[in-house]
């Protein structure tokens, strides 16, 4: 960034499970990669600290902040940062902090039910240095409020830090060297007419011009010159390079229902940044499960949203690999913007992609318009449209960069405006309010009264963008495409689940394989059936009917007395029927005789006999059929054996005649 960083500059979070008292169930049991939360909370903590690094600071600087504890209530990321702040406060690297981290709540609602209003907000003494927003829709002029309650908070933290710093006698080192344009070259490349051609002829001339100069200072003074004269337009004379005013918005192109076979999707175009927006439904099972160190519980997420940002977006070649930070960043940006209009009892789980086709400024907020799209495309039953937009700012100090003389708010940034401006304000929500918030900053701080502008000024265009979006699809589809997925609950009574699900669930198995329906229990009778297709659903249907047409069940009268068929013999009894259509059951080796038996063969049992047996209801645990020949045999004959000393062993119900009937 213009600030300058670290050559080698890293921020990195890592948190364990031993910090919630956990072990981590992957075969190793230990952590593996980086998680997600990891990276997201990492990113937070180097937007938090890196403005407040001297301009051309390039000294190699790592922070680590690693979780030791977890109490499942406070979250980590926010002491994350600070710890982070108090370390470089409390060190000798001259960094012009401290910074706290805050939030502030609009309903006071409990953590256990997952559904609260947050804002981060990034303090450097009163000066605003980062926020970062996840709201439920709230209105402006709360969250205005929740800002300015967020600057006085966060004060007491910050007083803290610069006592402790005061006590230990902290004194900041002197920079040897910071990594600057030198002055000649930047004076002579302002006096040259090749600054109106294109960069590599410009660095041409330089390097004749100057030999002994690095490569890097030569880029770095193009680099300062085309900023100062970039600046200048908009400061002076009111102009942005591609012509527009200050408020404009570039020209905006939005398509739906790009491809017939797919869930939903969308195709949102705004100036050089167009990104294509998928919506795709799977079965509840499919969802995200959630990180249990951060939070120490776990909760279930029906709700996904994954951004691509492949090198041809900027028409540049780079290697493809798993998701990088910037594309986790931008994407989860985008989720939360998204999340606060899905319906809690949506039957599906939803996975919105958003492909970035082409990128010069805001990719994230073109992935929440067209993520708002595709989701009604879908037939998601949403509570409102969403839009995002992008504001920046250039600004102009005193020469000795204290105090701020002039500044101008954009709307609806470039690439190149993001890149030479100071500060790159994203906002987005519905027509009532707002749903997510991120800025960032190259500047130490800003005064609270910019932000209260860049969020008016961000309120209109995001309204303007809904209009234009509404022209294209106004609100949710009544329904779901043709070729999405159903779902359908099935009742399965006790008596018949050993039936449907086979042994070892080899039937559940079977339909899945055959079909590629999918069943989860919802409880003891009742299963939800989740089909890709409705010509799955269909044939699904056709197999269960197939597997339970022989098994109509006859009302059977408790304690009365049947003539049973046997159709198996066992080592452990005998499977019989008692009807022809029946699902054949065991009657156990106990229920056959009064005597104890091991094997059926003893009674002369064959296959095709009948045996009269008494019928007494089905087990209340697991529905089984209970019959009992036993009951229906008359008591064996006794068997006694006299023995001639004192201590003889009466087997049977008679007593010897020497003792006492019991």
């Amino acid at each position: 960034t213009s600030r300058g960083v670290a050559s080698l500059y890293s921020v990195d979070y890592r948190q364990k499970a031993a910090a919630a008292g956990r072990i981590p169930t992957n075969y190793l049991r230990r952590e593996l990669g980086t998680t997600d939360k990891e990276i997201l909370t990492s990113r937070v903590i180097d937007r938090s600290i890196r403005p407040l690094f001297p301009v051309g600071y390039f000294y190699d600087t790592q922070i680590l902040c690693n979780l030791l504890a977890v109490d499942g209530v406070n979250d980590p990321d926010i002491l994350a940062i600070n710890g982070a702040s108090a370390a470089l406060a409390l060190s000798d690297i001259p960094w012009n902090g401290p910074v706290v981290i805050d939030y502030y709540l609009k309903t006071k609602k409990q953590k256990k039910t997952h559904n609260k209003t947050v804002i981060h907000f990034i303090f450097n003494f009163l000066l605003i240095v980062m926020l970062e927003a996840t709201a439920e829709n709230i209105l402006q002029q709360d969250f205005c409020h929740a800002i300015k309650v967020g600057v006085k908070q966060t004060q007491h933290i910050i007083q803290g830090i610069q006592q402790l710093v005061k006590e230990r006698g902290v004194v900041k080192r002197t920079v040897q060297k910071l990594f600057v344009a030198p002055e000649e070259i930047v004076e002579s490349i302002s006096r040259d007419e090749a600054i109106n051609k294109i960069r590599l002829e410009t660095e041409e001339q330089l390097k004749e011009k100057f030999p002994e100069a690095e490569p890097y200072e030569i880029m770095e003074s193009f680099n300062a010159v085309s900023k100062d004269i970039f600046r200048n337009l908009i400061l002076n004379e009111y102009r942005r390079c591609d012509g527009r005013d200050l408020t404009s918005l570039r020209d905006i192109k939005c398509e739906v229902n790009m491809f017939k076979m797919l869930h939903g999707s969308a195709l949102f175009q705004r100036g050089q940044t167009q990104v294509l927006c998928t919506v795709t439904f799977d079965s509840i099972e499919s969802s995200v499960k959630s990180d249990l160190i951060s939070t120490a519980v776990r909760y279930v997420y029906l709700w996904m949203f994954f951004l691509s940002f492949p090198p041809y977006a900027t028409n540049e070649i780079g290697k493809v690999t798993g998701v990088n930070r910037r594309e986790l960043g931008h994407g989860a940006l985008a989720e939360r913007a998204l999340k606060p209009i899905i319906p809690q009892d949506f039957p599906f789980t939803i996975r919105v992609t958003s492909e970035v086709l082409e990128s010069n400024g805001s990719s994230s907020m073109a992935s929440a318009c067209g993520g708002s799209l595709a989701l009604m495309d879908a037939g998601v039953p949403v509570s409102s449209a969403v839009a995002g937009v992008a504001v920046g700012l250039v600004t102009k100090y005193d020469l000795e960069g204290k105090d701020l003389e002039d500044y101008r708010l954009l709307t609806d940034i470039l690439g190149i405006e993001d890149y030479y401006g100071d500060m790159d304000f994203k906002l987005a929500g519905t027509s009532k309010g707002v749903t997510a918030l991120q800025v960032d900053l190259k500047l130490p701080g800003i005064p609270i009264k910019i932000i209260m502008e860049a969020i008016q000024q961000a309120t209109a265009a995001k309204r303007e963008i809904l209009q234009i979006m509404n022209e294209t699809l106004a609100k949710p589809r009544p329904n779901r495409k043709e070729s999405g997925p159903v779902v359908e609950t099935i009742h399965v009574p006790l008596s018949k689940r050993l039936r449907f699900l086979g042994p070892g669930a080899y039937n559940l198995k079977k339909l899945q394989a055959k079909t590629g329906v999918t069943l989860s229990q919802l409880d003891e009778e009742t299963y939800s059936m989740f089909a890709p297709t409705p010509s799955a659903m269909h044939e699904a249907r056709e197999f269960i009917g197939e597997l339970c047409k022989d098994d109509q069940e006859i009302n059977l009268e408790f304690g009365a007395v049947y003539t049973a068929t046997i159709t198996e013999i066992r080592d452990s009894g005998v499977m019989v029927k008692l009807y022809p259509n029946m699902t054949p059951v065991l009657l156990h080796n106990s229920q056959l005789d009064q005597r104890k038996i091991k094997h059926p063969s003893a009674l002369g049992l064959e296959v095709g006999q009948e045996i009269q047996v008494k019928y007494f209801g089905r087990d209340p645990t697991d529905g089984r059929m209970r019959l009992s020949r036993k009951v229906l045999q008359s008591p064996a004959t006794t068997v006694l054996k006299t023995l001639t000393d004192k201590n003889s062993i009466v087997l049977g119900s008679t007593a010897p005649e020497s003792s006492t009937s019991q």
